[in-house]
């Protein structure tokens, strides 16, 4: 039982595996096809998830992260591809609940 549960749980990591470098490579895919004048290095994928490819800034890894003000819970990363945690709005969240 302990052996099909480890394997089931290696099938899935290899599917967000999986879909994690495929969200990459379309990303750099859609950034390589624009002329290299038009290139912005961020953006989304399929108009949905988002990734930045710029080296990161502590303005943006800020936002990302610790962003009371913001109420999304779920901001795009400061490098990469798919969400950041806010935490400032989590902590936020949080403290108004009863």
């Amino acid at each position: 039982m302990e052996l099909e549960v480890e394997m089931k749980m290696k099938s899935w990591r290899d599917v967000v595996r999986l879909a994690a470098l495929a969200l990459v490579g379309a990303a750099l895919a859609q950034e390589l096809r624009k002329p290299q004048a038009e290139r912005t290095w961020h953006g989304t994928v399929g108009g949905l998830v988002p990734y930045d490819f710029r080296p990161p800034t502590w303005e943006r890894l800020r936002a990302a992260y610790w962003n009371p003000e913001d109420d999304r819970l779920l901001t795009p990363m400061p490098f990469g591809v798919g969400w950041a945690v806010n935490f400032g709005a989590l902590r936020r969240w949080a403290m108004a609940r009863p």
